[in-house]
């Protein structure tokens, strides 16, 4: 329960952040890409503003064994770069060029009742879903 709680209230702040720097507006996304005209650079100034503080989360995190609430802390992820990253990457990628959003501003974008996120938001949702039996489906075909 305890982890809900702060897993929702977490989720609740970095939606507030979303919005109040404006990362829920896809022009400034969409800005932010494009370089060689409209160029916007108030992405990389909200990008270093998350990044500075955790840099510094990860150092303390490091030297943990368990979470604040308990629980024991992740395993360091593996640095094994396969064709999941790549095809995951460049999906994430272009969602995001495509639209201006990714999962969460979009999440945070329908708050404010807009369809385009909403829409965005579904498909997003849709392709979470599918993805696993279709990831089944391709394993099984390449091993046989």
């Amino acid at each position: 329960m305890r982890r809900n709680l702060f897993a929702a209230a977490s989720g609740a702040l970095f939606g507030l952040g979303l919005t109040i720097s404006g990362m829920t507006d896809t022009t400034k996304v969409i800005g932010w890409l494009d370089v060689f005209g409209a160029w916007d650079p108030t992405l990389a100034f909200v990008m270093g503003g998350a990044i500075l503080p955790m840099a510094v989360a990860w150092r303390f995190a490091a030297r943990r064994e368990r979470s604040v609430l308990g629980s024991a802390m992740p395993s360091k992820p593996g640095t094994h770069i396969g064709h999941d990253l790549i095809l995951g990457s460049f999906l994430f990628g272009a969602g995001w060029g495509l639209a201006g959003l990714c999962p969460g501003p979009a999440m945070a974008s329908i708050t404010y009742g807009g369809i385009g996120g909403a829409v965005f938001l579904a498909a997003m949702i849709a392709g979470m879903v599918m993805a696993p039996p279709i990831r089944a489906r391709i394993d099984k075909l390449s091993a046989a």
